[in-house]
């Protein structure tokens, strides 16, 4: 498989996170406020609720719907009641492209 085009660095706003959607994967896509852009497994561990739908704070995108936090760089949780990570795929940015290969996830820290 080989990266493709999810959406274009002018369609994110910085701090709010982006359902994508690349082979049947859900992703969360988050451009941080330091400027880094961010792919995660969409899909809280804890209870099958869209990530998208949370809130970043730092480097973090929380839950709404029972709070977990997982951390943007490692897809591990912060807290409770979640407790197994996401993944955290590898970006590349092509431009005003972010690409993203749902095969390719980064080694957690």
């Amino acid at each position: 498989m080989t990266a493709q085009k999810v959406l274009q660095l002018s369609e994110l706003t910085q701090d709010t996170a982006v359902r994508v959607e690349v082979d049947g994967v859900a992703i969360a896509v988050v451009l941080d406020s330091q400027g880094e852009v961010h792919a995660i497994g969409d899909t809280c561990t804890h209870g099958d609720i869209s990530l998208a739908d949370g809130f970043v704070e730092g480097e973090s995108l929380e839950c709404w719907a029972h709070g977990s936090a997982f951390s943007l760089r490692t897809g591990r949780p912060l807290n409770l009641p979640a407790y197994e990570p996401v993944p955290v795929y590898e970006v590349t940015i092509d431009g005003d492209d972010i690409l993203i290969d749902p095969a390719v996830t980064k080694a957690s820290n």
